[in-house]
């Protein structure tokens, strides 16, 4: 599983190089370039919470250190730590949100890579 996905953002780097060799980013595709970017993004999300789904040492640290960088947010950034968390620390509940967003976030990258192709 973790293979595949390194192959697969392979892919996606040699996708998102020839766009910005070709500046596929300019007029008129702005919007189709935009939409990448978000794919890419929620890639890198979905990636991460992969990441820490094995649950060992470096998975636990990983998902502290890197969901403790939106307390950095003015103002809601405590919140959205909690929120992330699902309680105080990372625990059990993190574990269980990150396993369904693990789960969700593909059908979301599905609909977002159709309307990026529809973009075109």
């Amino acid at each position: 599983h973790a293979n595949g996905a390194s192959m697969f953002f392979i892919v996606v780097y040699l996708h998102i190089f020839r766009g910005l060799y070709y500046a596929s980013y300019s007029s008129p595709r702005e919007f189709v370039w935009c939409l990448g970017v978000v794919i890419f993004l929620l890639m890198i999300v979905t990636a991460f919470i992969g990441y820490v789904l094995p649950w060992g040492q470096m998975s636990f640290w990983g998902a502290t250190v890197i969901t403790s960088l939106a307390s950095a947010i003015p103002v809601v950034g405590d919140t959205i730590v909690t929120w992330l968390w699902g309680g105080f620390s990372v625990d059990n509940a993190t574990l269980n949100r990150f396993f369904s967003l693990h789960y969700l976030l593909p059908f979301i990258l599905v609909g977002a890579s159709l309307l990026h192709l529809a973009a075109l």
